[in-house]
């Protein structure tokens, strides 16, 4: 008799947790297809004092990028003789998340975030012209809903690009899961929380994977179609931020010209 209310509760849950996810005319708990990006906007140079920003709103995440040098290292054991040096620093506002809680920087998710972040752009990013310095990248999360290692990477490039830092290419990333084993794209909380997560970031000229990372597991017969899901959501963001970028320098030359 235990056994079999257990079992019925687990069957209850799994229940809920498909109603949760996918509703009853095949929309997403935000009303989105399976193949749709959230709503995104973006724009660059919203800080007036960094040498390059940018901020970005992919559905109820945003976050806001700022960008310093190339400049002098803090230390000389951050010197690197041959290429500059890029340090990427991650918060989360206290207010981001329902729980109102402040995080340190040295949070271990934190750190793993960073550090994605950093090795998808060192080999973009050409270091090589400047020996001897350091690029810092400050990212922080004031609303969270999913999505945070896209949006970083995402907001970085704007950011970078707002800097005038060369750079071989535009990064632009973007998540994908498997419902019901069916490929989705671009991930909510809600969704990430309860599906495997993949995260790629591409070069969208010539289709390069810079990152691809895993948050759980994925069967293998449905990798290639999540991937492959990913990468689709990578071009239609690169759309968004190369308008955003055109835009931001039509306005600044307007403003030049006055």
């Amino acid at each position: 008799m235990i056994y079999n209310d257990f079992l019925q509760s687990i069957i209850f849950t799994l229940q809920m947790s498909r109603l949760e996810l996918i509703g009853p005319q095949g929309l997403r708990t935000d009303g989105r297809r399976f193949n749709e990006l959230r709503n995104m906007n973006c724009k660059p140079s919203v800080l007036s004092q960094a040498d390059g920003s940018a901020y970005i709103e992919q559905g109820n995440t945003k976050c806001l990028a700022a960008v310093y040098g190339p400049r002098e290292a803090r230390t000389k054991a951050q010197v690197l003789h041959n290429r500059a040096n890029i340090n990427v620093e991650i918060s989360l506002a206290p207010f981001s998340m329902e729980e109102r809680k402040k995080r340190s920087k040295s949070d271990k998710r934190i750190l793993e975030i960073a550090s994605a972040v950093k090795q998808t752009f060192e080999p973009i990013i050409m270091t090589e012209l400047y020996a001897r310095s350091q690029i810092d990248i400050y990212l922080q999360i004031l609303q969270f809903d999913g999505g945070t290692v896209q949006i970083c990477i995402n907001a970085a490039t704007l950011a970078i690009i707002d800097a005038g830092i060369p750079m071989k290419d535009y990064v632009c990333a973007c998540s994908a899961g498997c419902i019901d084993d069916e490929p989705v794209l671009d991930l909510n909380h809600l969704e990430e929380s309860n599906t495997p997560e993949l995260t790629v970031a591409l070069l969208p000229k010539n289709d390069k994977i810079t990152l691809l990372q895993m948050e759980s597991r994925l069967h293998i017969d449905k990798f290639q179609q999540v991937m492959e899901m990913a990468a689709k959501g990578c071009k239609e963001i690169h759309t968004v931020l190369d308008k955003a970028v055109r835009e931001n320098i039509k306005d600044l030359l307007k403003k030049s010209s006055i």
